[in-house]
């Protein structure tokens, strides 16, 4: 009788234990599901917030240097106070957001500057901070002209500033700068038929290029400054591939050029000469036209003159101001096809 009384006792203990065990497993398996769907909506709802409020881009700060920078996505309120970037948003078809925007002279971004509705926020080197502040944007575009100014434009929104980086070169540059402004409102995938010609159109010119030496120039208050291929107009030897003779040693020319001499432009006696006219982009009044300074006596004297190959560069004030938009980039590459392919046909 004790034996078959203790045989029941072990076999409900058994059960019993059986029974927690399992309840326990269940328990920790739910816990472990629940932790699991928890972490996933959680990581879910963050990714989903990212996209719908914020998103992180790589632009400069005051100094120049590269940063990640956290600005809204998709932005409906835009202030724009450099050239590039308003040709870049208006090429992308958000140009409907801009609410401010500096003064230009450039034909193809006239409407931001006669549409009443759309405040005038000064120059793209002198800022109206009270405009600015006025018309309440969600971001700020800037160009260098005005890194001065990026810590206090950062206290009215999130500055993006961008440039055109000569080591990786203009086309690149606006390759580079739109994908970051089209990630700001989801239009990655537009990017690259934005530039879709523009590595054939390159190939071309460098093509022409090859084995023939140029000077860049810059014409500026009478003076001729020459260009290295550091800055301005630096597609013309770096992508292009024209042999600079003007960059005389390795150090960085100024931004805009070193002045130099009639004396030693005939000296170095180029095949091609450029010449950029910054009193025409900016539109200077009582100027001397470039050719008036650059064909004098001693000019004439060069193979460039002699064989009319002196290119005037025809749109100064997108070269000048606006280099690194898709439509300027555009009328660049046109100015050049112009005047050299032209001529080889």
């Amino acid at each position: 009788m004790k034996a078959k009384l203790l045989t029941l006792t072990l076999a409900m203990a058994m059960v019993f234990g059986v029974s927690a065990f399992a309840e326990e497993s269940a328990t920790e398996t739910a816990a472990e599901t629940a932790a699991e769907t928890t972490a996933e909506t959680a990581a879910d709802t963050a990714e989903e917030g990212t996209t719908a409020e914020t998103v992180t881009i790589t632009s400069l700060n005051a100094s120049g240097e590269e940063i990640e920078l956290e600005v809204p996505y998709d932005p409906q309120r835009i202030a724009i106070l450099d050239m590039a970037c308003l040709d870049i948003l208006d090429n992308l078809g958000v140009g409907d957001r801009v609410v401010g925007s500096a003064s230009t002279s450039l034909d193809y971004l006239q409407d931001y500057v006669t549409n009443e509705e759309i405040e005038n926020l000064g120059t793209i080197k002198e800022a109206d901070m009270e405009a600015v502040m006025a018309c309440e944007p969600d971001v700020i575009f800037i160009g260098g002209r005005l890194s001065s100014s990026y810590d206090a434009l950062s206290e009215i929104a999130p500055v993006v500033y961008l440039s055109t980086d000569t080591e990786i070169g203009v086309v690149e540059s606006v390759r580079k700068n739109a994908s970051t402004i089209a990630s700001m409102f989801g239009l990655e995938d537009q990017v690259e038929e934005l530039m879709a010609d523009f590595d054939g159109r390159i190939e071309a010119l460098h093509t022409f290029a090859e084995g023939k030496t140029a000077i860049v120039g810059m014409c500026t208050s009478g003076s001729f400054n020459i260009l290295g291929d550091d800055g301005r107009c630096s597609i013309i030897g770096r992508e292009i591939g024209f042999e600079n003779i003007g960059v005389m040693d390795e150090e960085t020319t100024s931004t805009h050029g070193n002045e130099s001499s009639f004396e030693l432009v005939v000296e170095l006696n180029p095949d091609y000469m450029f010449v950029l006219d910054r009193d025409a982009a900016i539109g200077t009044d009582g100027a001397k036209l470039a050719q008036e300074i650059v064909e004098n006596e001693l000019v004439m004297e060069t193979d460039a003159y002699k064989n009319g190959q002196i290119v005037y560069l025809e749109h100064s004030a997108v070269w000048y101001t606006a280099e690194g938009g898709v439509t300027a980039l555009d009328l660049m590459l046109a100015d050049l096809e112009g005047a050299l392919l032209t001529e080889a046909e």
